[in-house]
């Protein structure tokens, strides 16, 4: 089984970041290049966490087998903590030969390091820029981060100056190498403090709250209400960006040379813009037939670069709104059925989606009644105790692994008591445990914070380009310092531990952090404590309130403003459930209709389209309004002016909103 477990990790963690990769990207659309380096890093970050458990267990075996092998005397003095009996020092199932270890994570490491610093920081301005061609991207690319990386040459050179002058420091290569990493990991273990502190408290709350169904409920109408604020601002940035675009190619015919740039644009507009535009070209024109000026190419790239951003929002809001409907509705017919005598859950309508068969044999609607009624808020209320107690005992931890005669640190207690029976597997499962939790805490607040509409990761294969690789960059500079929080805790460090033992293979490639000893008897060992504070901010909200008052609306109970877009949410809902109601009745009526008379039913429609048209006219009003900036020929047939009669909406005549004019409703917009 030597090396087995390590070749297992290694296949399994890849598919694990090739799935939430494929769920929160775009393999068809995104560019190959882009794709390629956020899997490398998302699965590099995985793996040092995977693999990291592994690394423990063989260290402590090795530990046991120096002490087997070393003389009495080595037995009282090095080793004395261990003494183990030969017959209790045996091979785990997991052990991994001598030497592959440490050659592991160093590739590992420096892959990553070389991700975060140097490449992903250029991928991510060429990917946002509006270059037509690869050398323009490139250029672009390096203009950007001219400042970021002369930054960092300019404080790599000024030390090194300031080491190759002072006399009193002896550096070599190993101690250079040791201060770089020693920063890399300062940094990040500075974000990693802040984002730890948010999860600890906010994972354990929102599996609690999660077993409230009214709070869920409500939760969904605020966001329905934001989302709809969000997809219209979308809609009119899209308009206004396609009306400079339809300018533009108006005013550079075919026979221009900037034209081949217009025809790249042209293909990254939705199909309608296109087909409309399409439609009012004109023929060749001669160059010196006009006096008229156009623009250069620097305000093609800059309008190239908006269309991309403004079609990506656009398309982004469009799928969260339809996502966002389905899970209003489903929370609504989950509030019904609570009440149902039948236990039989109903839902209010039909999947979209083909069910699988085998799920829909197993997960009945008597199933689904007692997991969505009656277990799954229990569960939920269990889960949530149970995380609440491991973000306990890390807080804990976090404040006392100093702390090592006694020993306070639970992690510490945990893998020591096993260390003593070497018990592999359970030290292994424990440091999984532990790690696995901390990587939940941290990596859950990159998937959930969002930066404007610069970084946001948004599932159902709508995050863009440089959100996927800020995100890559972000994994790369946690995980290392994440690791090294968690050796700490556990008092697999000898920084920590303050004992002469063999340190895991991952400790020993990161150097002895002695050589800046203000940092690992500073820095390393008392910033942990400030998790204790960001867990009380966490618990009380002071961050959501802040930005609150400062304009930026957060769900919060005690709120009017929240008050306000949970009732506009709602009507919101209302709105397209009685839209989603009528394109069912109506899809049923044609289907029944078909059913009893088949072919037989053509002079009928024309009769029942005619009799439509005049509650379709409202409608048709407002679609010719939209689709004035781009007006049809006048040659249109009178089949299309009857498919459009037969896709329009009727008006919804509810007693809610039958005293609102619906011409000051379009006009307010």
């Amino acid at each position: 089984m030597s090396g087995a477990a390590l070749g297992l990790e290694i296949v399994f963690v890849f598919f694990l970041a090739l799935f939430l990769l494929h769920r929160y990207g775009d393999f068809k659309k995104q560019h190959r290049l882009v794709i390629i380096a956020t899997l490398l890093a998302w699965y590099l970050c995985f793996l040092i966490v995977f693999i990291l458990p592994l690394d423990v267990s063989t260290t402590i075996y090795n530990r046991c087998k120096l002490a087997v092998n070393s003389s009495p005397a080595e037995s009282n003095g090095s080793y004395v903590t261990l003494a183990p009996s030969k017959q209790k020092c045996f091979k785990p199932w997991s052990y991994i030969p001598n030497g592959i270890m440490p050659i592991f994570w160093r590739v590992v490491y420096w892959t990553s390091q070389f991700l975060t610093w140097i490449l992903l920081p250029f991928m991510q301005s060429y990917a946002r820029s509006g270059g037509f061609s690869i050398t323009g991207k490139i250029k672009t690319a390096l203009i950007e981060n001219a400042i970021y990386y002369g930054t960092y040459l300019l404080i790599f050179g000024a030390f090194l100056i300031y080491v190759a002058v002072n006399p009193n420091f002896n550096l070599q290569w190993n101690q250079l190498q040791t201060i770089g990493i020693a920063a890399a990991n300062t940094w990040g273990l500075f974000l990693l403090v802040l984002l730890l502190g948010y999860g600890l408290v906010e994972i354990p709350r929102s599996h609690w709250n999660g077993a409230k169904r009214g709070y869920l409920l409500m939760k969904t109408y605020f966001k329905a209400a934001k989302l709809m604020t969000e997809k219209a601002d979308a809609e009119e940035n899209l308009e206004d960006i396609m009306e400079e675009v339809r300018k533009v190619s108006e005013s550079i015919k075919y026979n221009r040379p900037l034209r081949k740039y217009v025809d790249t644009i042209l293909k990254k507009c939705p199909t309608e813009y296109q087909e409309r535009m399409g439609r009012n070209m004109d023929d060749y024109e001669d160059f010196d037939e006009r006096q008229n000026s156009y623009p250069s190419e620097k305000s093609l790239v800059k309008l190239h670069k908006q269309v991309i951003c403004s079609v990506q929002r656009h398309r982004r809001t469009q799928v969260q709104w339809q996502i966002l409907l389905e899970q209003a509705f489903y929370l609504e017919d989950v509030a019904k059925n609570e009440t149902s005598a039948t236990r039989q859950f109903v839902h209010s309508f039909h999947s979209q989606e083909p069910e699988n068969k085998i799920i829909q044999y197993f997960y009945t609607p008597t199933v689904e009644w007692y997991w969505e009624c009656l277990l799954r808020p229990w569960f939920y209320r269990v889960l949530a105790v149970v995380l609440a107690t491991f973000s306990v005992i890390v807080v804990w931890s976090e404040c006392t692994f100093f702390s090592t005669n006694p020993v306070l640190s639970l992690f510490a207690v945990f893998i020591q008591l096993a260390e003593k029976t070497y018990n592999y597997i359970y030290i292994e499962m424990a440091c999984f445990l532990t790690i696995f939790f901390l990587s939940i805490c941290v990596y859950s607040t990159v998937f959930r914070i969002r930066v404007f509409n610069y970084y946001y990761l948004a599932s159902h294969h709508q995050t863009d380009a440089y959100s996927l690789l800020f995100s890559g960059m972000l994994f790369c500079r946690l995980t290392p310092p994440l690791c090294l929080n968690f050796l700490g805790l556990t008092h697999m460090d000898a920084t920590i531990s303050h004992k002469n033992t063999q340190p895991t293979a991952y400790t020993s490639i990161m150097g002895s952090m002695r050589v800046l000893s203000f940092i690992a008897d500073g820095f390393y060992i008392y910033y942990p404590m400030l998790v204790v504070i960001l867990c009380i901010a966490t618990y009380f909200s002071l961050g959501t309130r802040c930005l609150n008052l400062l304009g930026f609306q957060q769900f919060m109970g005690d709120s009017e403003m929240t008050s306000d877009l949970i009732d506009e949410g709602k009507e919101l809902i209302k709105r397209e459930k009685r839209k989603r109601q009528r394109q069912e009745e109506g899809e049923n009526r044609r289907r029944e209709w078909k059913e009893r008379y088949g072919n037989r039913d053509i002079s009928t429609r024309n009769r029942v389209v005619h009799t439509d048209q005049k509650e379709s006219s409202f409608s048709e009003t407002n679609t010719n309004r939209s689709l004035s900036k781009y007006t049809r020929s006048n040659g249109r047939t009178e089949r299309d002016r009857i498919e459009l009669l037969q896709d329009a909406e009727p008006l919804d005549f509810n007693a809610d909103s039958i005293n609102d004019d619906p011409l000051e409703s379009d006009s307010g917009r």
